[in-house]
């Protein structure tokens, strides 16, 4: 069975809820200009050093560049994500996480948008900062982990 082209229908849903069940992971592409995929590459890096890459590669297809609203598209199993959102690639690992945290909700029938969904959401993307900052070796990346884990932080009060 291939992974559905897209997940849409109930019928779609299970078939890519089986695939993912049963381990199937993504060839994560990446589709953009220059500068937009060198960010991206940097971010996946990070997302690598943290552990979390097969967890992406589970749920999120592709990274497209636009010209828009950075957004999950989860019928496309896709983040479309524009040039201002990977400009930080320590804070785009972490939004990445974000949304294939949506999308694992997504496909697990979960409610996947809303205030409580927002909230967990969110809380897997400070657990893959912390993870981050534990993990790499870069003085630069753990700082700028502290310095958005301090933002989250301070934000949630």
């Amino acid at each position: 069975m291939s992974f559905p082209e897209k997940v849409y229908t109930a019928k779609e849903l299970k078939a890519a809820r089986t695939l993912v069940d049963q381990g199937y992971k993504h060839n994560l592409v990446v589709e953009g200009q220059s500068e937009f995929t060198k960010k991206v590459k940097e971010a996946l890096e990070h997302i690598k050093t943290a552990g979390y890459y097969d967890y992406l590669q589970t749920y999120i297809q592709k990274i497209v560049e636009i010209d828009g609203m950075t957004q999950l598209r989860e019928t496309e199993v896709a983040i479309w994500a524009n040039k201002f959102a990977v400009d930080n690639p320590v804070d785009a690992a972490s939004l990445f996480i974000q949304k294939a945290f949506s999308m694992d909700e997504y496909m697990h029938g979960k409610l996947y948008y809303g205030g409580a969904a927002e909230a967990r959401s969110i809380a897997k993307r400070v657990e893959f900062l912390q993870a981050l900052k534990e993990k790499s070796q870069d003085k630069e990346v753990k700082e700028e982990c502290e310095r958005l884990l301090s933002l989250w932080a301070d934000s949630s009060l």
